[in-house]
């Protein structure tokens, strides 16, 4: 069970799937849900849907990050594209939005990232996108883990000039880069800004510095030499200290941390002081209200989010709307409430007014923009938009994987937690959508406090399971 519990909501279970997670099918690249095969059978089904939908041949972009595995899936891929008919475009590494642009600009039919995110490099993962550059439904993944694990697909394989074919877009990131770069408001250069940009040797390692360099920034670049095997290992956004670090030593004005797929940020302040997915959303949220560009007043952002975020929402005159976990769901509150920010508090960032997923450079630049028209470093920006509420996130691997209802401690616990906080703070207890990984996260006046209910919550999830291994 995916859904989190927390004080007073509930999030609707999701359709069952098995290879499907919160953010596309992933795991060990090679074994499990990740092999050759599956990725055949999905390239394979969503072009049958395709096919049956429009009674043409579909064009499907497929891109990856720099993985040595992306080798595989994406033959893989454009095999099961073409074995039913359909037509590849291949746009080699490039960042998550990058694709999910090319997807809805090229007119394409759907399109296929393969990528892990910012998991270790011996993972790997593949997201789809549907026409309209957004990323499924968990509706349609069902359907499409219907069709790989059935012998519909087997049926009707066309033949002769029916079957597929593959060709590369040579222009894809420069499609992208210009793409980004009309998000930045017309008017503003970043002449005279030196910034650090930290691509995690990833799928921005090449898009990434010349963004920021052709509006006029003296950049340093880090992490843009992929091997294969060093993604996401010791830098990006999640290792931020070696972009801090390039930041001091290079007195930079800020730096720009990516993760392997470039849809994540996270900023670097003057000082090298880590500025996360919540103060940037305060930061821009406070920009648009004052512009009154924030639809209906209104912020998205995950359960997870800082209590203080919504609380300088309410200062500034907006408000907080809080879904599941999971940029996709993100997106799914904003397009039905009709609004267009939103985001997570690991960096995943939703413009759409510029974009349909999250998008690291196009967050970076909405930050600058807000930074040069302020006149201001952005250390006392951030500092003075959001105070946060003293927060512990505990994570934890058990032995077996329950559905939370079940785990009686656990829920005895979280309820003594919820009691004793009251209306000064949060719990939120969830299963990680990606990792065999409970996910305890406690907010409240007290660091000493959330710390104390936290583990005590942990604790108690590992008796319950335990238990329940020894009675089998």
């Amino acid at each position: 069970m995916n859904s989190p519990i927390m004080t007073k909501r509930r999030t609707p279970p999701a359709p069952t799937r098995a290879l499907f997670g919160t953010d596309g099918i992933r795991g060990l690249a090679n074994r499990g849900s990740m092999t050759p095969e599956i990725a055949f059978r999905l390239g394979m089904a969503v072009t049958y849907r395709m096919r049956k939908a429009r009674k043409q041949s579909p064009r499907i972009v497929v891109g990856k990050d720099t993985r040595l595995s992306g080798y595989l899936f994406e033959s893989a891929l454009a095999s099961g594209i073409c074995a039913m008919g359909g037509n590849v475009l291949l746009s080699g590494p490039l960042p998550t939005p990058a694709i999910a642009h090319l997807t809805e600009s090229m007119r394409a039919d759907a399109g296929f990232v393969i990528s892990a995110s910012h998991n270790p490099f011996d993972d790997n993962g593949i997201k789809v996108f549907g026409a309209d550059g957004f990323k499924l439904p968990d509706e349609e993944e069902a359907e499409l883990e219907r069709l790989i694990e059935s012998d519909e697909l087997d049926r009707d394989r066309p033949t002769g000039t029916a079957i597929g074919r593959a060709e590369r877009i040579d222009d894809a990131p420069g499609r992208y880069i210009s793409a980004v770069k009309a998000s930045f408001p017309r008017g503003l250069t970043l002449d005279g800004l030196k910034i650090v940009v930290d691509a995690a040797h990833g799928a921005a390692y090449r898009t990434a510095p010349l963004v920021f360099s052709e509006l006029g920034a003296k950049v340093v670049p880090l992490g843009v030499e992929p091997n294969g095997a060093n993604i996401n290992d010791g830098v990006g956004a999640l290792h931020p200290a070696a972009c801090a670090a390039a930041v001091k030593k290079h007195r930079a004005d800020l730096g720009i941390a990516l993760d392997g797929d470039a849809d994540r940020l996270i900023v670097l302040d003057e000082r090298g002081n880590v500025i996360d997915g919540d103060a940037i959303m305060a930061l821009c949220a406070r920009k648009m209200l004052r512009e009154r560009a924030l639809k209906k007043r209104t912020l998205v952002a995950t359960v997870m989010s800082n209590l203080g975020l919504e609380r300088a929402l309410e200062r500034d005159g907006g408000k907080l709307v809080r879904c599941a976990v999971g940029d996709r769901y993100v997106v799914e509150t904003m397009r039905k409430r009709g609004l267009n920010l939103g985001g997570e508090q690991s960096g995943h960032l939703v413009f759409l007014d510029h974009a349909t997923t999250g998008d690291g450079l196009v967050a970076a630049l909405q930050v600058l923009a807000v930074v040069l028209r302020e006149g201001r470093p952005i250390s006392e920006l951030a500092h003075e938009v959001l105070e946060r509420v003293p927060q512990i996130l505990v994570n934890r691997t058990l032995p077996s994987r329950r559905a939370l209802e079940e785990m009686a401690r656990t829920q005895k616990a979280i309820a003594s937690a919820e009691k004793k906080l009251g209306r000064n703070g949060r719990v939120l207890v969830r299963w990680s959508g990606t990792e065999p990984k409970l996910r305890v996260m406690v907010e409240g006046p007290s660091e000493k406090l959330i710390e104390e209910l936290a583990h005590g919550i942990a604790a108690e999830a590992e008796r319950d399971l335990s238990g329940a291994a020894a009675a089998v």
